[in-house]
């Protein structure tokens, strides 16, 4: 029989019974809910097929696809290149292990020290960390990090793998990571929480790379202050032992989880970098009604009590999410490489430079169990001066705006619209051998939600959009402008309910869109959207057959003459077409 699964997966990663959420119903709602909107629509929390149907889906597919190798899951991203005349690659092998039963084990480890290639962080012009993994036989998505002396360096998704196998790899760049990278006598760990029972017996092999490019000394000129990597990276996440990743748990929607930090009195900016996933209810927090807390969620930064900025988080969707045969093989936006979250610190750093420790907490607004939230605070040191000074000179966090209006005639199909938006601002000085600078932060953050209901709560039709601009002003060379976009469509639907044959259909559209701007970085634009469907046919409660696409472009364009456009679409595991064009000069075709 058909089923939708809720089994152990990438949203649902710790084995351990965690506490029921105490959390309050959505804090800012404004209306009156009828009691039963929405009893007859699957709740998100079951958007998963399961093995057998999987299996099923499997055996229908044409010949070739069937076949004992490996297949390749990819996720589209613009390739890695580094400066002109740097040398390189030198690649070191970070790590080399099988991820079997390590469900509520603490991460792997391994001692790190700087590659004997590495002299100097203001050597390297690139760096790359690449992930490559492979598996075997049956297993869900698992959710693994990557630190390095405790800051996250990379946080994804793993692949489900098919009966002959599935690889697939990351590669990130962690330039701005150099001062760490480094840094001797440090440790590396890496959390993949994987579960082997009678059901699930795949094993995630996985290898871990450091790639380094260097500037050549003859060509080589000094990088400009205001984009040159942090001097100093300080974690702000959980430490050892522990029976799970780095990351903070944030369980409800009251729930703070924080560390304290101190910060070098010399510092003269500081940016703090947040890692964000959404997991168990709150995995597809998107599509949830009100009775599961509503569709909008906010991760808090807060320093010392005070909220000091906002994460609002691409819907990052898993390559088991919605129906995983529509992230095969091109998997969806970030799932391999999920997104971070710049919040720019610098005008508190006059509360930050009295040698004492701060508190940094993180909040999710109308939070289920669970997310996993932690951050790298990036420093930057004044070589000339052992010390600096600052102060605060405003600081506007007014309180979160918005709500839902719900409306429903027969108490199960029916709307509701949920909307946000908030304003946080901070203007602080910092003095230091640079001089006497002046830097404002501010977030204008808005969210829209619909969320309809139709046929007898046979079908739902979700529409998004997070909009979050951020802007960096004054005398600092580091001002600039970040505009973020993130439209997302899913339909949930069929036909032929209550006859013997039935097609069960899932749409998806979801965009990241970003355009940046800078006095010294420049302007750069990127739109990556997909547009994704799939169709599993029943007849009399069996799976007789699927069918799915994708289609995917994604367009960046800089103003230092840097672009990348890819153009892809498959059909099932067919990749049917696939162009790029990787120096806006010519062509290259798949």
């Amino acid at each position: 029989m058909f089923t939708l699964n809720s089994q152990s997966s990438v949203g649902h990663n710790r084995a351990r019974t965690m506490p029921t959420s105490s959390a309050p119903r959505l804090l800012f709602l404004c209306f009156t809910l009828l009691s039963h909107f929405h009893s007859s629509v699957a709740t998100p929390r079951h958007l998963r097929l399961s093995v057998q149907d999987i299996a099923t889906v499997e055996a229908a597919q044409p010949a070739r696809h069937r076949a004992k190798a490996k297949t390749t899951f990819f996720e589209v991203d613009r390739p890695l290149h580094p400066p002109r005349g740097s040398s390189g690659p030198c690649s070191t092998l970070l790590l080399s292990h099988s991820f079997a039963l390590t469900l509520t084990k603490p991460p792997v480890t391994t001692a790190y020290s700087p590659p004997s290639c590495l002299r100097g962080a203001g050597d390297v012009s690139l760096a790359v960390l690449e992930w490559r993994a492979d598996c075997h036989g049956v297993q869900y998505d698992r959710i693994f990090g990557v630190w390095l002396g405790g800051a996250e360096l990379l946080r994804g998704s793993t692949a489900e793998p098919r009966p002959g196998g599935v690889t697939w790899s990351v590669h990130k760049d962690v330039t701005k990571y150099t001062s760490l990278l480094a840094t001797g006598n440090s440790t590396l760990a890496v959390y993949l929480g994987n579960l082997i029972d009678d059901t699930y017996n795949g094993i995630y092999y996985a290898n871990l790379t450091l790639h380094l490019y260097f500037h050549r000394k003859a060509q080589s000129a000094p990088t400009p202050a205001a984009s040159a990597p942090a001097d100093l990276i300080v974690p702000v996440s959980r430490s050892q032992p522990l029976d799970d990743g780095l990351w903070f748990v944030v369980q409800n929607g009251t729930d703070v989880e924080s560390t304290r930090v101190t910060v070098p009195a010399n510092a003269y900016r500081a940016v703090l970098e947040v890692y964000v996933s959404s997991h168990y209810s709150d995995e597809f927090w998107y599509m949830n009604t009100p009775d599961q807390n509503g569709p909008f969620r906010e991760v808090t930064v807060q320093l010392d009590g005070d909220v000091v900025g906002a994460v609002w988080p691409f819907p990052v969707i898993y390559t088991g999410g919605i129906n995983p045969l529509i992230w095969r093989p091109i998997t969806s936006i970030g799932s391999f490489n999920l997104p971070t979250y710049d919040i720019e610190l610098t005008p508190f750093l006059g509360k930050l430079l009295d040698n004492k420790e701060h508190e940094v907490g993180f909040a999710v607004t109308n939070a289920q169990n669970s997310w996993y939230v932690n951050a790298n605070l990036h420093l930057w040191l004044d070589p000339k001066a052992s010390t600096t000074a600052g102060g605060l000179i405003s600081h506007d966090a007014p309180k979160l705006a918005g709500g839902i209006n719900s409306h429903s005639l027969d108490g199960i199909d029916g709307e509701y619209r949920a909307t946000a938006s908030r304003n946080i601002s901070a203007t602080g000085w910092v003095s230091s051998s640079r001089g006497n600078i002046t830097t404002t932060f501010a977030q204008r953050l808005n969210f829209a939600n619909t969320n309809v209901v139709s046929k007898n709560g046979s079908e739902q039709t979700i529409n998004q959009t997070i909009d979050a601009h951020t802007e960096v002003g004054g005398g600092g060379a580091y001002a600039h402008q970040l505009h973020h976009s993130f439209p997302l469509y899913i339909f949930l639907g069929g036909n032929g309910s209550g006859t013997s044959s039935q097609r069960l259909m899932r749409k998806v559209q979801i965009g990241f869109v970003e355009s940046r701007s800078g006095a010294v970085a420049g302007t750069s634009t990127l739109r990556n959207e997909q547009v994704a469907e799939a169709v599993v046919v029943l007849r009399d409660d069996q799976v007789a057959g699927a069918s799915w696409r994708m289609h995917q472009v994604y367009n960046y364009g800089a103003s230092n003459g840097a672009c990348y456009v890819r153009n892809v679409t498959s059909v099932g595991y067919d990749v049917l077409f696939d162009h790029d064009e990787a120096s806006c000069g010519g062509t290259a075709r798949r």
